[in-house]
């Protein structure tokens, strides 16, 4: 019994066995089930979830897009603001500008208001005039009008008179060229006569070492024509005027007549002063020397020489040829010069 009740026992625990393993894989297949259920709930709940994160990152990306473009609005307004602040900040000046403008015009207006105001004022007291006054006014235009017709004719008078000057000035240089260019001639032919008077007056005198040109001028040594401290003439002196004589007039004859020609005698004396006995004759060398120079042109004029032709002067020792004090320099400062001269 105990081994049917094993038996028994053995035979009931298959179905158990079997039921249990029943069950279990009915366990497992709705496990399984609900793991694919599950699975397939999951796969869609993560397919949503990753539809919607690409939903957002496209979202996101025109977000960035979009704050780009304000990034680059706002730029833009930025620079717009700082170009309308330039544009208002010269506005701001010209407004200055046009507000000085406004001032200055109004100050002229006051200006303008003040004169029309003084020009009414006048206007006033102009029509406040009485007729005398307007009648003496007329007076004095018409007194004007004549004072204005005579300073028109004086002032015609004045330039007809300067016309004249200026014709009379134009004849004055005219005449001054002329005379100028006759002087001129006149000149050049006394140079020429007084060339020919000194080659003829060289000729005459020979070669003597105390008689020299200087110049234009012909130099007698006083030695030749005076003693010592004398204003005589000695013989041998006249013969030598003698001949300048006959050579001033040969030559005078070719002296045009319209030239007033003068022989110039010039008489001069040394550095030395006058001795005692001198003294008591001449007051000074420069008496001595302008005594000296007379009797020369007396002799000329002895001689033929027409007087008006002669001019006598006395120099003193205060026109030396030579500075020195010997004896040969002093003979040659006592000398007597002649000169044919315009007068």
């Amino acid at each position: 019994m105990a081994r049917r009740r094993a038996t028994t026992q053995g035979a009931n625990i298959w179905p158990g066995f079997v039921d249990g393993l029943s069950t279990l894989l009915l366990v497992l297949m709705f496990v399984l089930s609900i793991f694919v259920v599950a699975q397939f709930y999951l796969g869609e709940q993560l397919t949503q979830k990753e539809q919607l994160l690409s939903e957002q990152d496209s979202a996101i990306a025109r977000l960035k897009d979009q704050l780009a473009e304000l990034a680059k609005d706002l730029s833009l307004a930025k620079a717009d603001n700082a170009k309308l602040s330039d544009e208002r900040d010269q506005l701001m000046v010209d407004l200055q500008i046009l507000q000085d403008t406004i001032d200055e015009k109004d100050g002229q207006l006051a200006s303008l208001g003040a004169a029309v105001a003084a020009s009414a004022e006048e206007l006033e007291a102009e029509k406040a005039l009485s007729e005398d006054q307007k009648s003496e006014i007329a007076t004095l235009n018409a007194q004007l009008a004549a004072l204005r017709r005579q300073l028109a004719s004086l002032q015609e008078a004045l330039e007809a008179a300067e016309a004249k000057d200026l014709e009379q000035q134009a004849q004055i240089e005219n005449l001054s060229s002329r005379l100028n260019a006759a002087l001129a001639r006149k000149v050049q032919e006394l140079a020429e006569v007084r060339s020919r008077f000194f080659e003829a007056l060289r000729d005459a005198l020979g070669n003597r070492t105390d008689v020299r040109v200087v110049g234009d001028r012909f130099v007698f040594e006083s030695d030749i024509l005076f003693g010592s401290c004398s204003a005589t003439i000695s013989p041998a002196g006249q013969a030598e005027l003698g001949k300048l004589a006959r050579v001033l007039l040969e030559i005078q004859g070719e002296i045009p007549s319209d030239v007033a020609w003068v022989l110039r005698v010039d008489g001069h004396a040394d550095q030395s002063p006058l001795g005692p006995t001198c003294r008591l004759q001449f007051d000074s060398n420069w008496h001595l020397s302008a005594e000296r120079a007379i009797s020369v042109v007396q002799y000329l004029s002895s001689q033929g020489v027409p007087n008006r032709r002669l001019v006598a002067a006395g120099f003193g020792e205060y026109q030396p040829l030579v500075s020195g004090r010997d004896s040969a320099s002093l003979a040659q400062n006592r000398r007597i010069e002649f000169k044919l001269t315009e007068r």
